[in-house]
Parts: structure tokens; sequence; C-alpha cells
């Protein structure tokens, strides 16, 4: 079990990673406009902090910064769907690219919600 709960983590940091490469390649095919800058700007700084709050949680003190972490990762996962349906709803970029990156948010999102209920009711 522990070799599992180790590999699901590993799996979802590179999954988080992945997911951050994949937002900043797609802010450079944004347009050039107010709207897009600001929806950009929010939408990089949630989606990177998914997997940046993660990564804080490996080195967290208690079980209860750990859980903390992992909620914070949670509202950046749910935070970046909404900057997604706002480029998806704006046509500001292919619905097509847009979809598939909110996807992988509500996976992330369906999978962190698991981990923080799991946590949740350990404590």
């Amino acid at each position: 079990m522990q070799n599992y709960n180790s590999k699901f983590k590993s799996d979802l940091k590179k999954r988080c990673y992945n997911f951050s490469l994949k937002i900043i390649s797609l802010s450079d095919a944004l347009p050039n406009k107010r709207s897009a800058w600001v929806i950009n700007d929010q939408l990089i700084r949630s989606a990177t902090s998914i997997g940046a709050n993660i990564v804080e949680a490996k080195s967290s003190s208690s079980r209860i910064e750990f859980k903390k972490y992992y909620e914070i990762a949670l509202k950046s996962a749910n935070e970046t769907k909404y900057w997604l349906e706002l480029l998806r709803d704006t046509n500001m970029i292919e619905v097509k690219t847009v979809t598939e990156l909110l996807n992988e948010a509500t996976e992330l999102s369906n999978m962190l919600g698991a981990g923080v209920i799991k946590l949740k009711s350990k404590i």
C-alpha cells in the first residue's frame, strides 16, 4: 500500500508539472489584448500553484499542514477550471485545446479532492 501511495503522489506531481507546462504553452497562443493578459496572468498563477502546493506538502511538518497544502492545491485546480472556462467561452483560444486542458484540470481536481477527503477522515 505504501508503494502505491508513493507512486500515486509521484504521478500526481508529474501530471501537475506537465499540466503547468501545457498552460504556459497555451499562454503564448493567447491574443495580445488586455482581457487576455488578465486571464492569462490568473491562469498561470492558479495552474502552477497546483503542483507547487503538492511539492510544499511533501516538506510539511505535520499531517494537518500536509492536508492544508492539498486543500490549497484543490482550490487552485478549481480556480484554474474557471479561467479555462472563461477562455473557452470568450473564444480566445481553440475550443479543442481548452477542452483538453479543462479535462485534465478536472481530473487533477478530482484526484486532489479524493486525497483531501481521505486526509480529513484520518485526522
